[in-house]
């Protein structure tokens, strides 16, 4: 049911941005536009650091280096 409220929101927002003049729903359809881009790559952002504490992103090199870098820690 969320979805169909958000297309008859968007739907109404469309038609009141067409009746205003040009140059005024040109500004507030690229304030809307702009706001949605920034707030969804802010999203991007927090799932990215969420999944990197739940899954560390190691290749097998750094895991390589690192088990040597220990190896010579034990020896001395």
């Amino acid at each position: 049911m969320n979805l169909f409220w958000s297309i008859l929101i968007a739907f109404a927002l469309g038609i009141i941005l067409v009746m205003i003049p040009p140059v005024y729903g040109g500004i507030i359809a690229f304030g809307i536009i702009g706001g949605c881009l920034f707030r969804g790559i802010v999203l991007l952002e927090k799932l990215n650091k969420k999944l990197n504490v739940l899954v560390p992103d190691k290749n097998k090199v750094t895991e390589v280096y690192e088990s040597y870098l220990d190896d010579k820690k034990k020896e001395f």
